[in-house]
Formats: structure tokens, sequence, C-alpha cells
């Protein structure tokens, strides 16, 4: 029975105490053959052994490219919580190069020995199933709630779970009797025999065990690959190589694991022995028609959802699907929890292209476009849609050193932008955490702590690489497709996707970062003096003010934070100074440092949110006295955790209203209010209404179909709906703000460039 898996071969190699280096020098030289894997038997009541994941560490930080494994792990010895955790870790720092073998147990007097239990063969067989799906449960991150098991030889209650492994860890079993057999067919994702401990009709017998318990728990046997431990089975490498074949077409091995520590034998057999097995199998199966093994397990395919053509993804662009590994760090984002159908992770733009094409081929389907998924407002993900992920789109490139032109991905963020500008003593705006995608910010507009000084991030763009909704893949500038270029710099989540910004950046020096609390009794009086001071102040100061509901018996507290584009201390303690008089300072920082080091506020890995936020968005030109009063009543409601007002105003009113699709270049702060409760977070909003003029999209996520007319002025509106008219007159781009294309007539009139 020949299973079509593709062909892998590897070594066995002793882990030899007396002389520790040759385990390294015998993995390397396994590396430097072209093997695939290197394994190591786990004893660890025998003293001549080194200590079977002491080494594997060793051996995974000397060696670059292949796979470490044990062969098999003694799980008796071995507490599985602990496994899960040390295997996870080892192929995190590894890069993905762990996979995992375990055995029940066995040489019973030496695992007492060394303080395991004694079982019966039956009693080991559960706990090494219980510890199979114990290390499962801890490397699923899916689920926020603790791990808890309660088996009968190996119990966790409330265990955190992870790390997650870099990648879907298999855990190949060595089994021989029926019972491990089963358990091989059940839950095992390989069979690891070795031949010297078999008779002639072992390899069958035991792969139609396996094959008849993997059916009956709804598995396609073909899923599970069969490994085997050999010795050298000829002299003579041709004849070697054609016995192996012969393994692999009758009794569907797709490994072969070598036992040897001679490194001239390892060296033939992967320079000689396994190619030629390649070619001898490739050729047999050819003539044969053998179908190759399948890529997804039968419960991965179980877990796709309805009315999305999988088996039609565009060749070569990476999907993840819900029965994928990696499907629990893509399905949601920082704040807001979904279940995609399938997420398309593009390299390219062409990648892009192919991925928007594949999205019109499902016309009724969400649509989800996502930089890097930290945004409140953004449609990043979505409920059995279709989620473009442009994460691998995160290059960031100096065009011009001189004119300080830099191209970015939209997948890059922006602690790594900082950081690699920084390296120039350059700077570019971009919101106040690290971990936001470029992506989203750059085509909304990007408030962040230099836009007194230096304008919005939109304000920087002077080109941009464009693919559009036909697939087509335009360079847009102010003289080249100028109104598209319009249209990106505020409302280009509906115009096309962006793949490449080229930003002109600033000179940046260091900074004085401030972080400063204060202890408030009159919330209103305070928010009006920190509007004052803030529009009073010369444009190096950028401070935001955070603050939420009372807490009960406790003191308002109010935060300050942002920068003063200064390395100059005396200059930085001015510009603060008349904050610091407002009221009492409980709390306070104030750090000279790099525009990078705040940036680097951030978590840049997988996100799990849950749920939906609930904000609501707006910009005012002054925190006038009625506006602080209706805050401060707003507050005291307690349906609002969060309140942010962020200040504009300074660089970004130099700019004409008409100049970009971000209109509202008069206002001075940007308002945010987060709630738990929307309908108590609308009917507080609403109390705000009359002192809004406008709103910030990356900040609003209700859906209400006023919101639109809120973000664009009229003017505005019109014009982006020319632009959409020409550019995606039927609204591919739907589910993110969402603007009504023009009628044919109104678009031609208003002279909308044609994509």
């Amino acid at each position: 029975m020949d299973y079509g898996h593709a062909l892998e071969f590897g070594a066995f190699i002793t882990p030899t105490a007396t002389t520790p280096e040759a385990p390294i020098v015998l993995s390397r030289a396994a590396e430097a053959s072209g093997l695939d894997l290197v394994t190591f038997q786990d004893h660890p009541y025998q003293p001549a052994f080194l200590d079977t994941w002491t080494l594997m560490s060793f051996v995974a930080a000397r060696t670059d490219r292949i796979r470490i494994a044990p062969n098999v792990l003694n799980v008796p010895l071995r507490p599985p919580a602990v496994t899960a955790r040390a295997a996870a870790s080892l192929d995190l720092l590894s890069g993905g190069r762990f996979d995992l073998g375990l055995g029940a147990g066995g040489f019973w007097d030496a695992i007492e020995a060394m303080g395991g239990g004694r079982l019966t063969p039956g009693q080991a067989v559960t706990a090494l199933e219980e510890a199979i799906d114990l290390m499962r449960e801890l490397w699923d991150t899916s689920e926020r709630r603790g791990a808890f098991t309660d088996g009968r030889y190996h119990r966790v209650h409330g265990a955190k779970r992870g790390p997650r492994p870099a990648h879907d860890i298999p855990i190949w079993i060595g089994a021989y009797k029926p019972r491990m057999l089963a358990l091989t067919g059940r839950k095992g994702d390989g069979w690891l025999p070795s031949l010297g401990y078999m008779k002639p009709g072992d390899l069958t017998a035991g792969n139609a065990a396996i094959d008849e318990a993997a059916a009956g728990a709804g598995r396609d046997p073909r899923e599970i690959r069969r490994l085997l431990n050999v010795g050298r089975l000829s002299a003579d490498p041709r004849e070697f190589a054609e016995r192996l074949a012969q393994l692999a077409l009758e009794d569907g091995i797709g490994t072969f694991i070598l036992a040897g520590d001679d490194p001239r034998l390892l060296q033939e057999f992967g320079q000689d022995v396994a190619p030629a097995v390649r070619e001898l199998v490739a050729r047999e199966r050819g003539d044969r028609g053998t179908s190759e093994a399948p890529v997804r397990s039968a419960a991965a395919l179980a877990a796709r959802r309805g009315g999305i053509a999988y088996d039609d993804v565009p060749a070569g662009l990476r999907a993840i699907e819900p029965g994928s590994f990696e499907y629990a760090d893509v399905r949601a984002t920082y704040m807001r929890g979904g279940s995609p159908g399938i997420v398309l992770q593009p390299e390219s733009a062409e990648q892009v292209a192919a991925a928007i094409g594949f999205a019109r081929r499902h016309p009724d389907l969400p649509l989800s476009v996502r930089s890097g998924g930290h945004g409140i407002s953004g449609r990043s993900t979505n409920d059995g849609g279709i989620v473009i992920d442009l994460r691998r789109l995160d290059g960031i490139e100096v065009l011009d050193a001189e004119g300080r032109l830099v191209r970015i991905g939209p997948g890059a963020r922006w602690a790594n932008v900082a950081a690699a500008l920084d390296e120039h003593g350059w700077a570019l705006t971009s919101g106040d955490y690290g971990g936001v995608g470029v992506g989203g910010l750059a085509t909304a507009g990007g408030i962040g702590f230099l836009a007194r000084e230096h304008g919005l991030t939109i304000d920087h763009l002077r080109a941009a690489e464009v693919v559009l909704t036909d697939g087509s893949i335009v360079r847009t500038d102010a003289a080249t497709h100028s109104e598209l270029f319009w249209a990106v710099r505020g409302a280009g989540a509906n115009v096309g996707i962006v793949t490449a910004f080229e930003f002109e950046v600033d000179e940046i020096g260091d900074v004085g970062y401030a972080q400063l609390a204060f202890q408030v009794d009159d919330v209103a009086e305070f928010l009006e003096g920190y509007g004052r001071i803030v529009e009073s102040s010369p444009r190096d100061l950028t401070l935001f003010l955070l603050t939420g509901a009372p807490t009960p018996g406790q003191p308002q507290i109010v935060q300050l934070y942002g920068i003063v584009d200064s390395d100059d201390p005396d200059t930085i303690i001015a510009r603060l100074q008349p904050f610091a008089e407002l009221a009492p300072l409980v709390q306070q920082s104030v750090q000279l440092t790099t525009y990078a080091q705040v940036m680097a506020n951030a978590d840049l890995g997988p996100q799990h949110g849950a749920g939906e936020p609930h904000s609501r968005s707006g910009l005012i030109e002054h925190v006038t006295p009625a506006f602080a009063a209706a805050v401060e009543r707003m507050l005291s409601s307690g349906a609002v955790p969060f309140f942010q007002l962020r200040a504009v105003g300074g660089a970004v009113t130099d700019v004409a209203e008409d100049a970009t699709a971000y209109a509202h270049r008069s206002a001075n702060f940007s308002v945010v209010a987060l709630g738990s409760h929307p309908d108590r977070l609308d009917a507080q909003w609403r109390t705000l209404a009359e002192h809004v003029d406008g709103m910030y999209l990356s900040f609003d996520s209700s859906l209400r179909p006023e919101r639109i007319a809120e973000a664009f002025p009229p003017e505005t509106l019109a014009r982006l709906r020319a632009v959409k008219a020409a550019y995606d007159p039927t609204c591919v781009f739907r589910d993110n703000f969402a603007i009504e294309p023009a009628a044919p007539a109104v678009a031609e009139a208003s002279g909308a460039d044609a994509a």
C-alpha cells in the first residue's frame, strides 16, 4: 500500500555522553548530506547517554535546516504538560524544526528507579493517549480559558495554554501491539517502528490495523505518515535504494531513518541512496497513477465553511482555513473576534490581484482587508467570509536617502517602521501604538504623536501602488490617477488595496516622551484647560488625553501622554509645565528618548480579540465649556470606560480641506469613546452630537448608514462617489465604510479618472 507521501530521509544518532561532541558533529554531517531529519533515542535512566531534550536543543542551535525529533520520547518520565511547553519552545527557537516521537514506556524497572510509576501495557497505552490529548490542548491557543483534563494518569486544572508552536508539531507513535496501533490510527500523525524489531508481514499487518482505526475515527489513513528506523540494508547503495523503494511502494513508508553513527554512511545515505529512492519511487508512482497524500486532514476539511470554492484558490497563494493550524492566529484582530471562512496571505501585488479575483468569484461573501489587525473600526475580520491579510507585504526600503523617500508595505507594523527609519535619523508620524499595521492607518489619515508638527501620515504620501478590483496594478500620485491618489488619502479602503506606499519622511532627533497622571476633581475644567493649552502650545508638542468612567470611592484620574519634539530638557519641561498646573500630579514620567523607542510599545505577536468593540468617534475644533460639561456627564454615567482626546491641529490645518479625502482639517482634536454596551454608548454619545463636527474613520465601529456623511463633508462625499464609480463600480470593497458609487452620468461629469 503506497500512501503517496513525499519521501523523507533521516538519521538515528546515539546520544552518547562519553564523547558529547559526537552527536553534534554527526547531526551537522546529516544536515550537510541533505538529510531531512535527525533523531535521538530517549532513555533518561541511562547514564551513558546525554539527556535527549538538552541534546536536541543544542543540535537545533548548531544547525540551520534539518528537523529534530526524539525517537521516541519516554513519556512515563516526561510529564506531558511540561513536555508540551518544552516541545513548543524548541519548535519556536528552531524556527519550526521540531517533530515529536512518543513511546508508551518499557524498561519499567529502570523507569521506577528514576521515580516513574510502573504501568501495565494497557495502562501505558491509556496514559500515552491522555498525554497526547493534553499536549495538543495546551498547544491550542484559540481558547483563552485554561486547560482542564481529568485523566487517570495525567491531570491539569486550569493550566495556561501556550506557547503555541511555530508549526503544527506532528506526533509520531512508536507502536507494535494492537492497542498502540489503534491509538496511532485514531490520534497519531505518524507510525514510527524499527525494522529490526519486526517480522515479515508486520508492516502489512500494522498498516492494516492503523488504517482500520483511522477509518473508524473518521480519518483518511493517508493522513498518517509511515516512518521506519532502518539499518544499512545493503553495502551497495543502488541495492540499498531498491530495497527502500520497495518498502515505500509496497508498505507505504514515507520516511526512512538510518541508524548509524558513521558520518560517511550518513553522507552516502543522503547524497546517493536518498536521490535514487526518490527517482525509483517517482517513476513507479507515475506508471501507477498514485495520488499524493492529502494536504489537509479529514477534520480540517470538515471545518470548511459553505459557499467557498477552496479548491479554486489560485496556485501559490497562501490560504489558511478554519481547520488549519495557523487559523487561531489569523481569525481575530486586536479587539474583534472573528471566524472567517478563509484567510488569504498574498506575498506580492500580483497575488493580491489574484486574491481580489477569488473574492470577486464569491460576491455574496463578506470581504475584509487586513494590514496589522489592530484597528478598532476596520472590518478586518468577519464571519464565514474572505480575509485578504497583507502581513507578508511588510517591506521597508529607502528609495532616495537625500530626498528621504521610503517605500513601505501595508503589512509592516509601525514599530518596525520607526526602528528602520531611526537608523537614518528619520521618523514618520504614525498613531500612538507600534502594533498598528501601516495599511489601515495610512489610508484613513494617521493621527499620531507628531501630527501638530508634521501633519497626518497621509500628508507624507507621495505615491502608492494600488491593486484595483479588476486585478490591474497601478501607480498613483499627484499626476497619475490623481483622483485615485486623492481618495487613497482618507478613504483608501473604498477604492483598492494599496500594496506599497512611498512616503517622504522627516528628520527627527531625540524627543521628550511624557506620561502624566492627574487627580482631577473638576473634569470639565480640566478638559477645557487641556484644550486651551494644547491649542496655544508650539507645534512641537502633541499630547493626548485619556480617562474613563469614575470608580466609586476613588479619585478621577486623567492621563496625558505624548511627545515634545526637542532634545533640550529645558524646552521639554517648559512645554509641559502649563499642564502641571491644571491639577495635582499623582504620577509622572518624562524621558529623553527616540521616536522609535516610543513606538516600541507593542506586542507584535498574534492577536486573539474576542467579541465586538463598540466605539464612537468625532472631531472638534475646540474643547468648549459646553463640550467639556457634556463629556463629564457622559463619564459620570459609567457607560464609557475609555475616553480619549487626540491633539490634531497645527500642521494638519496647513493642508487644504479638498486636498485629500480626509477633509476635516480645521479640527484641533479627535474624540474617541469606547463602551461595552452599544445602546448605552450611543445614548451617551448623542449628548455630544451637537458639539462634534465630522468623524475619524479609524475609531468608529458603528454601522449606522449616516456615519458616511459624518465622515465626509458633502463635497468630499460627492467626489468620493465619483471615484468609487470609476474604480469600484460593483462595490467589491463594501464592508468597511462603504461609499455608494455615483450614477455613471454623475461620475463622468465629475471628471474622475477612469480605471
